[in-house]
């Protein structure tokens, strides 16, 4: 018998154990960012296909679907994933852009296209090659665009018959109401601290509260930044500038954690914000605890309304952040209104 990679997940594996006695033709699980939903869904999705479940729905991990679906190459399942997310030995069909010496080089695709959607018009002309059902993951389904929602919608409200559709995304408020509403709804909830901080203890991370107040409290992802440290460099330096006793210098900050990307700087100035916004009416902080004696300061002299304004900005920031725009003007404006508002 397989089990769950991370067994914070087990409530939740419970949780669809009900779902599958009347398992919907379409179900949405949803949830914070980096807890794992992603793994939860194939998991589930395998046990579906699997020939021989344990009591407890978990997959056998040795008959011959689980062999293939552990190979992934399931005949009765897909996985639709952006170009970004695929792979790096499948073929990317992304937008082709001027790289060095005037050559082509091809962007991966951070959203799911209508072709990808089209094509599940194939795999459902084709009977199932074991008699069960046929399982589609689409991860995230936030990622689908207009065209590709619009198309899938079609398919969601004419299902064929055994298919299971599992949407998984960490923003529901991105996905067409239309969507939603042909979907069953399940919620994943994130770990308990304690859970969350014995798990990256066993994956060695050094200093683990820290790492998991910086991550929102999403241990996968505290998890992939302190294996990173081009990144988690680069968020010091960001955070010695914000707390520096200097006042800060927008266009000079901008330019020395330029490497770390539009989604990265807005998600860490979001976080920052919003810690300054939590200690202003709260006394407490979120994300930075290290860091509480410098909110503090700052919090005392910052113009509160326009913190408020900033961190609008930033969420609509966020929005777009994975868009081509140049990181270093995008950091160089943010950290313009962040000085003015903390009078930095």
């Amino acid at each position: 018998m397989e089990e769950l990679q991370y067994r914070w997940l087990d409530t939740a594996w419970d949780g669809l154990q009900g779902v599958r006695a009347r398992l919907p033709h379409a179900l949405l699980i949803y949830g914070p960012p980096q807890i794992g939903k992603r793994e939860l869904a194939e998991h589930f999705a395998q046990s579906l296909l699997c020939e021989t479940p344990a009591p407890n729905g978990h997959p056998c991990g040795t008959c011959q679907a689980c062999g293939w679906f552990s190979e992934g190459n399931h005949p009765d399942y897909r996985a639709i994933l952006p170009e970004a997310l695929q792979p790096a030995d499948s073929e990317a069909t992304g937008d082709a852009e001027e790289g060095e010496g005037g050559a082509k080089s091809k962007t991966p695709s951070k959203e799911i296209k209508i072709d990808q959607v089209r094509a599940l018009d194939t795999f459902f002309s084709i009977g199932t090659h074991r008699g069960g059902a046929k399982v589609v993951l689409i991860y995230p389904a936030d990622a689908l665009n207009m065209a590709s929602g619009n198309a899938l919608l079609k398919t969601l409200e004419e299902p064929s018959a055994g298919t299971v559709f599992l949407l998984v995304t960490s923003h529901l408020d991105r996905l067409l109401p239309t969507i939603k509403s042909r979907a069953a709804k399940f919620a994943v909830a994130p770990p308990t601290p304690a859970a969350a901080l014995t798990w990256l203890q066993e994956q060695g991370v050094r200093d683990p509260e820290t790492a998991l107040a910086e991550a929102g409290g999403a241990p996968l992802a505290a998890a992939a930044q302190a294996d990173n440290e081009v990144n988690a460099a680069l968020h010091a330096t960001l955070l010695d500038a914000l707390t520096g006793a200097r006042a800060i210098d927008p266009v000079a900050t901008a330019e020395k954690i330029d490497k770390a990307g539009n989604e990265l700087v807005t998600l860490w100035l979001t976080q920052w914000v919003a810690d300054l916004i939590l200690y202003s009416s709260a006394d407490k902080v979120r994300y930075h605890p290290r860091q509480i004696k410098a909110i503090e300061k700052l919090a005392a002299t910052a113009d509160l309304p326009g913190l408020f304004k900033l961190y609008r900005d930033l969420i609509a920031a966020r929005r777009v952040a994975g868009h081509p725009l140049n990181a270093r003007l995008v950091a160089e404006d943010l950290l313009i209104d962040y000085a003015r508002v903390t009078h930095r």
